[in-house]
């Protein structure tokens, strides 16, 4: 069996909630990814990281993922390749 390349952890949040909260969420989505990649074996400085947000209703639905390896390599040429064709938006 392949071993995996990529994590992913989403969390609800209500969308009128305080910064502090949302940062205090933010934060410990963060921490809780980096300990999953060192428990599984990833150097969390190896990975990568993007973050997405879909608002759903007062809900957002957070999602922060992780990239190593072949995953890490085929999203920097997509990436790359978005960034290349465009004119260099901001992100």
């Amino acid at each position: 069996m392949a071993k995996p390349t990529q994590a992913h952890m989403s969390r609800t949040v209500p969308r009128n909630q305080s910064e502090f909260f949302r940062q205090r969420t933010r934060s410990q989505m963060e921490y809780y990814m980096g300990a999953k990649l060192i428990e599984v074996g990833v150097n969390p400085k190896q990975a990568i990281y993007r973050w997405q947000t879909e608002t759903k209703g007062n809900n957002e639905v957070w999602t922060y993922s992780a990239y190593w390896d072949e995953s890490r390599t085929k999203l920097e040429a997509e990436e790359a390749a978005s960034d290349a064709g465009g004119e260099g938006g901001d992100r």
